[in-house]
């Protein structure tokens, strides 16, 4: 970096001002990502959230085919791990899978 003049001491300022503002708004936008992973739901809340019925909630706890933490005869839902969980359940596309057969005849 090369030295400025007085007279740019301003437009650096301005510039530092800039620069703090943005890393500040990155810091909060990242506080509420981790807020957000340790947000724990009811079964209402992750009803919603899912857009099943809360009786297909209880029968997929009762399948284990949802991720569940239970607490006595409460049953709760972290946001992160279903969000987790429904992405765990994507399907491929049709050149996923013609990428996946070639990688397997290579092998």
């Amino acid at each position: 970096m090369k030295p400025f003049t007085f007279d740019q001491i301003p437009v650096m300022m301005n510039k530092i001002h800039d620069k703090l503002e943005h890393l500040e708004k990155l810091i909060i936008r990242i506080s509420n990502v981790e807020e957000n992973k340790e947000e724990v739901l009811n079964i209402q809340e992750a009803s919603k959230l899912l857009d099943l019925s809360v009786s297909t909630i209880y029968s997929k706890v009762c399948k284990r085919e949802i991720p569940v933490n239970k607490q006595g005869k409460r049953i709760y839902f972290y946001r992160h791990e279903l969000m987790k969980w429904i992405k765990s359940g994507r399907v491929k596309t049709y050149l996923e899978i013609q990428n996946d057969i070639e990688k397997r005849s290579k092998i």
